[in-house]
């Protein structure tokens, strides 16, 4: 549980949170998302961590960069490379964003007291590890609901406190939409 005395920063895991976010059906409103993290703390800084396809005049990610970009949430990202995998001969795509994190939450560590992850990566393991040992809590926000589970188990285990996603799910996410009324509804 936070207390409104931490310094609190948010490293979200673009892909990885998106990917459990899609396999648990939710559609992430991050302004509700960062208003549930940042209350009853100081919340420091939320970053933001994606790549971006190089060869793209257009993503599909580009308006959710913008408007975080507005919104509050550092957004950290770099463009995708494209490569020849030479033992299948197929096109890969790389674009992972650990070092950056890795690195923005380590540079952060001295000025905080609790880092929240939005990741179930178990690379991640050692970061916590050195994290906690500069006298930070850590959070880590994934999934054991999704098939498999999104979240590795040794970065549960190594977390201070784990929030499953579908547990926050009303806090995180878009209010479904109302239908409107149709007239044949109405009497006269």
């Amino acid at each position: 549980m936070t207390t409104a005395y931490e310094r609190t920063a948010l490293f979200i895991d673009g892909s990885n949170f998106y990917a459990a976010a899609r396999a648990l059906n939710m559609d992430v409103d991050y302004a509700r998302m960062r208003s549930f993290f940042a209350k009853d703390t100081n919340l420091l800084r939320a970053y933001y961590y994606t790549a971006l396809p190089e060869d793209q005049e257009f993503s599909p990610l580009r308006p959710l960069i913008d408007w975080l970009d507005y919104n509050g949430y550092a957004v950290v990202s770099k463009l995708t490379r494209e490569f020849t995998d030479p033992d299948t001969g197929k096109r890969r795509v790389k674009g992972n964003m650990d070092m950056e994190l890795a690195l923005d939450m380590l540079k952060l560590a001295p000025h905080i007291t609790h880092a929240v992850l939005f990741s179930g990566d178990g690379d991640f393991c050692r970061l916590l590890e050195d994290v906690q040992g500069m006298a930070v809590k850590v959070t880590v926000v994934s999934s054991t609901k999704t098939s498999p589970p999104m979240v590795a188990d040794s970065l549960r285990r190594m977390a201070d406190e784990f929030i499953e996603m579908e547990n926050i799910r009303e806090q995180i996410t878009r209010p479904p939409r109302q239908k409107p009324e149709s007239n044949e509804d109405a009497t006269d």
